[in-house]
């Protein structure tokens, strides 16, 4: 549900969405219910052929009449360049007219008809009397088809780029993993604890990358020094937990001070196994399936009345997480 809500707040859904909405109220809303398009005024042109052979007619009729040759030539004229063919069809079937009527009407209005009389056009199927609702139905599926591409093609990076709940430091990059050198990892995650953040304990989901949840894996205090606010972190523990093994491991990573300290160090080992905390110091945890790499990015110690480098004042840890072969 974040992945879509995420989605449409990009400009390109927005526009997708708007369209479509536009598209259905402009023409179902407005053009065909609310405000249908109607046609009025059209001249004798604008007339479908049996409708211009009628008017034609009904002109012969009127210069059998009134014999106004200038009249006659004008509605030859309003119907436009089928008038000889349609007026040739009135020779060819006169109906009901007179056929004498017709050849003066021919003659005096100066419309020679063709030699070869043309068969009338057939009646305009309902299909291209009909052309708008197909076109916005065509357009209806290739809007449609055009957000299911979309749809898919994000869902599938979603999917191999699992997403962190950390930002990492403006300072921490993350190593680039090419396919010549080995597989991409399942997940890849920085955290940084800061003095001051007394309940400091991150944790990450790893998934596979079709979203099918594999473990955590994460950092928290594990022991501090002396007395007052901030508290004075000392040790910190990475974990890992793999949901096809019954076991967490854990590994307990200690300030210079601590880890020379045998008795601390020993009570702390029941925790985990005891790593010394230094710049770029890498750890690896395994399970039954799953192994972290955890590394120490960037560190520094805190400084005042305790021992030197006996807590820390702030450490960045990257953590990835691989499948295991």
């Amino acid at each position: 549900m974040d992945d879509i809500r995420e989605q449409l707040n990009k400009p390109l859904w927005i526009g997708i969405i708007s369209f479509i909405v536009g598209l259905l109220i402009g023409l179902v809303v407005l053009g065909w219910w609310l405000w249908p398009v109607q046609w009025t005024d059209a001249g004798p042109s604008d007339l479908r052929p049996e409708f211009q052979e009628t008017y034609l007619r009904m002109a012969i009729d009127s210069y059998t009449l009134n014999q106004d040759a200038a009249i006659a030539q004008q509605r030859i004229a309003e119907v436009g360049e089928n008038s000889a063919e349609i007026l040739a069809n009135i020779a060819a079937d006169p109906g009901t007219e007179n056929t004498d009527s017709i050849q003066a009407f021919i003659l005096f209005s100066g419309t020679e008809p063709s030699e070869e009389v043309a068969p009338a056009p057939e009646e305009t199927t309902s299909l291209a009397r009909n052309w708008l609702p197909w076109l916005c139905l065509i357009t209806l599926l290739l809007a449609g088809a055009l957000v299911a591409v979309f749809l898919f093609r994000n869902r599938s990076f979603s999917f191999s780029l699992p997403s962190t709940r950390k930002e990492a430091p403006p300072e921490a990059e993350y190593p680039e993993y090419t396919a010549a050198e080995e597989e991409p990892p399942l997940a890849q995650f920085m955290t940084t604890y800061q003095i001051g953040n007394d309940l400091f304990d991150d944790s990450f989901s790893i998934d596979s990358p079709a979203g099918e949840f594999l473990g955590e894996c994460g950092v928290g205090i594990s022991e501090t020094i002396g007395v007052g606010d901030p508290k004075k972190v000392t040790a910190f523990e990475v974990w890992l937990f793999d949901k096809n093994d019954i076991q967490t491991v854990t590994t307990v990573l200690m300030s210079q001070n601590t880890f020379a300290d045998d008795a601390t160090r020993q009570r702390l080992s029941a925790k985990g196994e005891p790593v010394q905390a230094e710049p770029s110091r890498e750890m690896v945890l395994e399970t039954a399936t799953l192994r972290l790499e955890a590394r120490v990015v960037d560190m520094s110690y805190g400084s005042g009345a305790l021992p030197p480098e006996s807590f820390f004042d702030r450490i960045t840890l990257e953590l990835v997480a691989w499948p295991k072969g």
